[in-house]
């Protein structure tokens, strides 16, 4: 295993902000974090955090590019404190966090649910797809495999419903 697989599951693993230092409580992302708004008829920009390494993400930022995303990538040593920040629930992680609107975006989710959430606008936190799903946006596999998967919405006391299926 090579040390770009060990630092990708390792900021897999379950976190709760208490771990951290100095983290008591998530708070909400801040205005280093939050997205330029948007003229009406234009998508907001997104800003996703991720590892300098991981080429799933770029796919993932290709892919919300492609879906009318105007996109800041900022590359992140640690994940930890910016997932922390947000408020991912423990179990939720994937390799990167981006914010758009007010709301996290954690991991592979497709545009059209971000969208999707962008018209609907429930009082949330933000959609999540746990881990790294084979055929999810930035994780499409080179023989089309593919693995069904959940987009799950993130109410603000940190449950979680079933928002899209793939």
């Amino acid at each position: 295993m090579n040390l770009r697989n060990v630092l990708l599951l390792v900021s897999l693993l379950p976190l709760s902000a208490a771990s951290l230092p100095g983290c008591a409580e998530p708070a909400p992302p801040t205005q280093a974090t939050a997205e330029t708004p948007a003229t009406p008829g234009e998508l907001p920009r997104i800003v996703v955090h991720k590892s300098p390494t991981c080429g799933c993400c770029n796919g993932w930022i290709a892919h919300l590019r492609e879906s009318g995303f105007e996109v800041d990538a900022r590359d992140e040593d640690d994940m930890r404190p910016v997932k922390a920040r947000a408020g991912v629930p423990a179990g939720k992680h994937s390799c990167h966090t981006a914010f758009v609107a007010g709301y996290f975006i954690e991991g592979h989710v497709p545009a059209e649910d971000i969208k999707r959430l962008l018209a609907q606008r429930p009082g949330a936190k933000g959609l999540a797809v746990p881990g790294m799903p084979l055929g999810s946006p930035g994780m499409e596999m080179p023989d089309g495999r593919t693995q069904p998967y959940a987009v799950e919405l993130v109410h603000r006391d940190g449950s979680t419903a079933v928002f899209a299926r793939h």
